[in-house]
């Protein structure tokens, strides 16, 4: 999906809000008019996520490393795995528990450093509240329970660390409701923002459940031009591919592929694009996505 206005001004916004604690004056505007100068010249059909390696960059240039996320990974990685045995057990409760992990796994992307600036504990107890609540749209889960049926090959395109916690629980009953299906999920190749790298996807155990492999890539989503052929051989071979967070919509989305996404709204583009509300969830499928 190539960036847009909105993306561009979130973009830019969050450049200035990231250089904002600094000093000097004239560091800073020479910072931004790089920064703009870059978007302004840059290939415009590049996806945000895309463009936010490149940015990074010009921010190191300046103000050096960005502190890590480590603590914040491990953070959220460990409040969710205390929960872990106590959420597989309300999801298995579940008429159907296959969509209920769905859905708190889709609850699970709130947890995203890059889009929502707030993150609290309590309002994820909220969300998987209402979340629980809300269900998936029922045509396209019934299209995709179908698609599941005659699969060979799933792929999950993971997110953020915490919510890589809840994929576990839901790969863990698919792998149950569909015994012959081989499963794979795909992290982030190198560290970036608070995603699931390899390293965040062993310490929750998730390479216990499916195999685990890292897409090569530094960008916070999955773009095909930029991962490893490993990862890019493991998405286009695969029956169904089930994409987690707005990283990887924006990044994949247009390829054509037969993808479901699993995503809060979370920014203005996405809430104005599915007609949503914040932090509303979705699940639709690459195939069928209005214009």
């Amino acid at each position: 999906m190539k960036i847009n206005s909105f993306c561009l001004t979130c973009l830019i916004r969050m450049q200035e809000s990231q250089v904002r604690k600094f000093d000097d004056e004239e560091k800073k505007m020479k910072y931004m008019r790089e920064v703009l100068a870059f978007l302004s010249s840059c290939n415009p059909d590049l996806s945000a996520p895309a463009l936010v390696k490149p940015l990074s960059r010009i921010y190191e240039k300046y103000w050096g490393r960005r502190d890590s996320m480590d603590a914040v990974k491990k953070e959220f990685n460990d409040f969710l795995l205390s929960m872990e045995k106590d959420l597989e057990t309300q999801i298995r409760k579940h008429s159907d528990p296959l969509e209920a992990a769905l859905c708190f796994a889709r609850t699970g992307n709130y947890i995203d450093y890059a889009a929502v600036k707030d993150i609290s504990k309590d309002k994820l107890l909220e969300l998987f509240e209402e979340q629980e609540q809300a269900g998936l749209e029922k045509n396209e889960y019934s299209r995709f329970l179908k698609d599941m049926e005659h699969a060979s090959k799933l792929v999950c395109l993971t997110d953020n660390c915490g919510e890589v916690v809840l994929d576990k629980i839901a790969l863990k009953i698919i792998q149950e409701r569909y015994p012959d299906l081989e499963v794979t999920a795909v992290v982030r190749g190198e560290p970036v923002v608070n995603d699931a790298d390899l390293e965040a996807a062993r310490y929750v155990g998730l390479d216990r459940v499916v195999k685990v492999i890292g897409n090569g890539s530094g960008i916070a989503g999955t773009d095909l031009d930029d991962i490893s052929d490993e990862a890019r051989n493991e998405i286009e071979t695969a029956d169904v591919i089930l994409s987690k967070g707005q990283g990887n919509f924006e990044t994949i989305h247009g390829c054509g592929l037969n993808i479901y996404y699993l995503f809060l709204c979370k920014c203005d583009w996405f809430v104005k694009k599915f007609n949503a509300e914040r932090f509303e969830g979705m699940f639709i499928n690459e195939k069928r996505i209005p214009g």
